[in-house]
C-alpha cells in the first residue's frame, strides 16, 4: 500500500464532487480526527408514571434510555455528564396526567447545570381551561466534558394535590447531543 500526503484536494469534474473509495470500503481515521460533531447524544424517558410532589420542584427520574452513544447518562442520578466538551444542544418536554384538566394550575419543566437551574419553561392553565400545552425546554450548553451535568427537575401545581407524569408518552423525555466545540 503506498502513502498518498497532501494539503489539498479539489474535484476534476465541475460538479465538486469528490468520491473516495467504492461501495463497502472503510476508512480509519487518525487518533484525534473526528468523524462527528454529534456525540455523545443520548435520549431517556420515564420507565412508568410517577408522582410528583405537589408545588414542589422535584428531579425527575429519566430512568428509560433510548439510546446513550457514550454511556454518558446515568440511570441511577439522572443526570448527564458528557466525555467529551463542547456546545451541547438540549432538551426536555414535560406532560402530567391532568394536562388539560380543571384541576392542574401549571406544569413547568427546568434544565438544570451543575445542580443549578440553567433553562425553564412552564405551561399554565387559562381560565377558560381550553388550552393544552406541554412545557419544551431547548437551549445550547456549553459542557467541559468531565464535570459539568444537566439533570431535569419538574414543578406541578395540581389543585387535586397528586400530580403524576405519564410514562406512556414522548411527551416527557430529556435528551441532549455535541454540536462542534
Amino acid at each position: 500500500m503506498g502513502t498518498i500526503k497532501t494539503t489539498n484536494i479539489e474535484p476534476i469534474a465541475d460538479n465538486g464532487t469528490v468520491t473516495l473509495g467504492s461501495s463497502g470500503d472503510q476508512f480509519t481515521l487518525a487518533t484525534g480526527a473526528k468523524s462527528s460533531f454529534l456525540y455523545p447524544s443520548f435520549e431517556a424517558t420515564l420507565s412508568g408514571d410517577i408522582t410528583i410532589s405537589n408545588v414542589t420542584v422535584t428531579l425527575v427520574p429519566f430512568n428509560n434510555v433510548i439510546f446513550d452513544s457514550n454511556s454518558c447518562y446515568s440511570t441511577s442520578t439522572y443526570k448527564f455528564t458528557p466525555n467529551v466538551a463542547g456546545k451541547y444542544y438540549v432538551y426536555c418536554s414535560m406532560q402530567s396526567d391532568a394536562l388539560g384538566a380543571a384541576d392542574l394550575q401549571r406544569t413547568a419543566a427546568r434544565i438544570y447545570k451543575n445542580d443549578v437551574q440553567y433553562k425553564a419553561a412552564q405551561w399554565l392553565q387559562d381560565t377558560n381551561r381550553a388550552r393544552q400545552q406541554n412545557p419544551y425546554v431547548v437551549g445550547f450548553i456549553d459542557m467541559n466534558g468531565t464535570t459539568d451535568s444537566l439533570s431535569v427537575y419538574a414543578y406541578l401545581d395540581d389543585v387535586s394535590g397528586s400530580p403524576k407524569l405519564e410514562s406512556g408518552v414522548k411527551g416527557n423525555s430529556f435528551g441532549a447531543f455535541r454540536i462542534g466545540s
